[in-house]
């Protein structure tokens, strides 16, 4: 059948990549994609909120699924305009995908089926929000309630950092109306874990756990971005804490959003803490693929990825066996200098025909095309190099030996990804 996968960064880029060594996938498109995109797909120049050229797009050409990938879309519900033309297509509704789009939505659900997240006290008056800040210990969590691209959270290290990013969001709105409300969120110690599942109603499999980066500098230092590096599996973290993980949080919340009349139908994705005493806590949940955590899992799965999704669109995810492979991945990310905040765009990148294609993959997210055929720099986050290895230590040194080969102008990494995971090997 022929695909449509909506989106245009690394995240499509692996999904597409995955997705192409199917033996019924035929051709597949991406609405807009990317010049790595471009290699494996043909990119369509529609932009993802452009929904009903999209479903026209679709339907012209017969495509026998669309996959959305990004949140925003989602949260405003195209997968509801897709259905409503009988159109196949894998993604939460925009009732389930509230769980991304509101923060407010997300931890009230928690709160209500009592599954485990930290303690928090929810605002849209900027003069309350600050009197309950003030009375708050330091480190303090604030994070705008609605969408914000991965960067609408601030983890203040001082009083003054948290007023601060308190009068960004609702007063400056520098998130636009994704800041009229906030959550303040007590500050939760301890290390990071990402569970993504597919999901169809209240079935859920889970894909192998994963880390994210978030800082944009080494040793978790800097403003948080969308992703700096990932890696999975996690070898320092015990089974039985993920377990734990999927049994007190995810199939519990699963559950709740069919009780809600909210069915979720896609990715739903995790981002859990393990406290010190080795309790997961819920930090975000997400309706859609991670990104950059796709790109370690997708690599790992064995079974025919447009199997599963086909599997959830039918009703048939629970009939359906899941497997994956012991090989580790570690994505790396090379950044524009400047990211998260102003970089400059149209850069030459070189040295992506050196890098070793039995060693790392490479997943393009923020590139684009010169007027004259150059590959050049077109976000903040431009490559993934993802090394592949039968731990993480071999599949760390493979990503950063094959990202070197890759230059432009300014390129920022960081040097310490999947490095928590190393004491245990």
């Amino acid at each position: 059948m022929d695909i449509l996968v909506i989106g245009s960064g690394g995240r499509e880029h692996a999904i597409i990549w995955a997705l192409a060594k199917s033996p019924n996938a035929h051709r597949i498109y991406c609405a807009p994609g990317n010049a790595g995109i471009g290699q494996i797909a043909e990119c369509v120049p529609i932009a993802v909120n452009e929904f009903e050229k999209l479903a026209d797009f679709a339907a012209e050409r017969q495509v026998g699924l669309v996959m959305v990938g990004p949140d925003d879309p989602l949260a405003e519900g195209i997968v509801d305009v897709f259905e409503a033309r009988q159109i196949p297509v894998y993604g939460p509704r925009q009732n389930a995908a509230i769980i991304e789009g509101s923060k407010t939505f997300m931890k009230d659900l928690l709160h209500k089926y009592n599954i485990p997240t930290a303690a928090y006290a929810k605002f849209d008056m900027y003069e309350a929000a600050l009197a309950y800040l003030q009375q708050q210990p330091i480190p303090v969590v604030i994070k705008a309630d609605g969408l914000a691209a991965g960067k609408g959270v601030t983890v203040a290290r001082s009083m003054d950092e948290a007023i601060d990013a308190l009068q960004a969001i609702m007063q400056d709105k520098v998130f636009g109306e994704a800041g009229s409300r906030v959550i303040i969120e007590e500050f939760m110690e301890g290390q990071e874990m990402s569970i993504l599942a597919f999901v169809d109603g209240e079935t859920v499999r889970a894909m192998p756990a994963a880390q994210d980066h978030k800082p944009v500098y080494d040793n978790d230092e800097g403003p948080n971005t969308g992703g700096m590096g990932t890696y999975s599996p996690l070898p320092h973290i015990d089974e039985a804490i993920i377990d734990e993980a999927l049994e007190t949080i995810v199939i519990p919340t699963a559950k709740a959003m069919v009780a809600e009349g909210r069915p979720f139908r896609g990715v739903l994705f995790a981002g859990l803490m393990i406290t010190p005493d080795g309790k997961p806590k819920t930090v975000e949940f997400n309706a859609r693929f991670g990104d950059p955590e796709t790109q370690v899992v997708l690599p790992r799965l064995k079974t025919d990825l447009l199997d599963i999704f086909l599997a959830s669109v039918n009703g048939t995810l629970a009939e359906l066996e899941i497997e994956w492979s012991d090989e580790a991945a570690v994505c790396v990310i090379l950044a524009s200098g400047g990211y998260p905040a102003s970089y400059p765009k149209g850069l030459p990148i070189h040295g992506l025909d050196a890098v070793d294609s039995s060693k790392a993959l490479v997943f393009h997210a923020g590139t684009g095309t010169s007027a004259t055929g150059e590959l050049v720099t077109n976000g903040g986050r431009v490559l993934g190099v993802v090394g592949l290895g039968a731990d993480i230590a071999s599949a760390r040194v493979a990503a950063y030996e094959q990202a070197e080969k890759i230059t432009f102008e300014g390129k920022h990494q960081r040097s310490d990804i999947a490095a928590k995971a190393l004491v245990s090997q």
